[in-house]
């Protein structure tokens, strides 16, 4: 028997799934963020990237972008209060992302020590 694509793991990795969503709503999570900020937060992603990034979230009703309307534009991302659900799977994947470096710190000085 097949496997069902449609499961919910794979439902929210085409939401939050990829290199640089995790890193966007762990950012957000921490507190509301205009775009040079977010760059700045994640330096490795292109502009472009970034802006395609936020708008499928913002599509997907996870991140919400507020214009003021100014001059210089100014406009500022936030997680929606859905969005906000998505703390534990973040903090999960942090918290597992900090035991699985120090694991690997330990066995690359286990194997040093060897």
């Amino acid at each position: 028997m097949p496997a069902n694509p449609c499961t919910p793991v794979n439902t929210t990795l085409s939401i939050i799934g990829g290199k640089w969503k995790p890193a966007i709503v762990y950012h957000l999570l921490q507190n509301t963020q205009r775009f040079n900020a977010l760059h700045r937060l994640i330096p490795e992603i292109t502009q472009r990237m970034l802006t395609l990034q936020l708008r499928e979230l913002e599509e997907a009703g996870i991140v919400y972008r507020k214009v003021y309307p100014v001059l210089p534009p100014k406009v500022e991302y936030s997680l929606t209060e859905f969005g906000r659900t998505l703390q534990p799977v973040v903090q999960a994947m942090y918290d597992w992302g900090s035991a699985y470096a120090a694991e690997c710190r330990r066995v690359k000085s286990g194997l040093r020590q060897a």
